[in-house]
């Protein structure tokens, strides 16, 4: 994310955040966390950057994803089991994008900054702490809460209603199609970064 292009974004009324990909790099523990699931049930690890490519819809669809990619029919338990894993290893090397923390206070200064993900929020605030971020927020908005989970733009409205934001005093920070979609959705901006998980040109033909 190149800071003097954020920073020519700062002066609106919200800014949101997606959390994996954007604001951390939590793809190793998630990587793990997958492999462990996959080999309790039989199969082989998976690469790190195939499970990579696999975040950003949730939870469930990246276990779907998981048991797909390895031949392993659906099981409604694997979630459970996926999720009680992952909580073990939230902050064994996940960490903030270099210059992020930064970002967000700088962001701060000028507009009322959130945080909207498809990660539950229960994870998502353990992370936060965790890493010293979460006073760095106005607002944290999991998938497992009043609103339907990205791309969806109930939840940005929401956000944007809160901030009292127009669409054009509003922008969506995502790495993916699903984020560009979310921003579109409400009629906000909407900036990508390039270091994500996700092929968003791939994702989303009009980003």
């Amino acid at each position: 994310m190149g800071d003097a292009y954020v920073v020519g974004h700062l002066y609106r009324r919200l800014i949101a955040f997606d959390l994996d990909g954007t604001l951390i790099d939590s793809s190793r523990d998630l990587a793990n966390s997958v492999n462990e699931l996959l080999g309790e049930l039989g199969a082989p690890p998976l690469p790190i950057d195939e499970v990579r490519a696999m975040i950003g819809s949730g939870a469930k669809v990246l276990i779907r994803r998981a048991l797909a990619a390895s031949g392993i029919p659906e099981d409604p338990q694997a979630i459970g089991r996926f999720l009680d894993i992952y909580d073990r290893r939230l902050l064994d090397h996940t960490r903030p994008y270099e210059g992020i923390p930064e970002i967000v206070r700088e962001a701060r200064q000028h507009a009322r900054v959130a945080v909207l993900t498809n990660k539950p929020l229960a994870p998502t605030e353990k992370i936060l702490a965790g890493l010293g971020m979460r006073d760095l927020f106005d607002d944290v908005i999991g998938s497992d809460g009043a609103f339907p989970r990205k791309p969806n733009p109930a939840a940005l409205l929401a956000l944007m209603d809160r901030a009292g934001a127009t669409p054009q005093r509003t922008l969506m920070v995502g790495d993916s199609g699903i984020d560009y979609e979310t921003a579109q959705g409400a009629a906000a901006r909407c900036c990508l970064v390039a270091y994500g998980f996700t092929d968003f040109a791939r994702q989303s033909p009009n980003s």
